[in-house]
């Protein structure tokens, strides 16, 4: 029978295993943000564009629009800066 022994954790693999999971996390903050975003954008913009086709007089309420959910990537972003930081 061979004996594997038992793994010890260090100070520095518990360390380093934190970092990467905060690095996980602020990945995942700036990406689901960003995928989120775009599915919201995608329904406003055609819309937006609609709009504008119809009456030039929407153009700054649908340029609004469309730059209201990109605020939630910047919300990602702070996310993931306090994460790493």
């Amino acid at each position: 029978m061979v004996d594997f022994g038992t793994a010890e954790l260090t100070l520095e693999m518990i360390q380093a295993s934190q970092v990467g999971m905060s690095a996980v996390g602020a990945g995942l903050a700036v990406g689901l943000t960003g995928v989120g975003t775009g599915l919201a954008e995608m329904g406003i913009g055609a819309a937006a564009v609609g709009a504008t086709a119809e009456n030039r007089d929407m153009f700054g309420l649908a340029l609004l629009f469309t730059v209201i959910p990109e605020t939630i990537v910047i919300f990602g972003l702070v996310v993931a800066l306090l994460l790493l930081f």
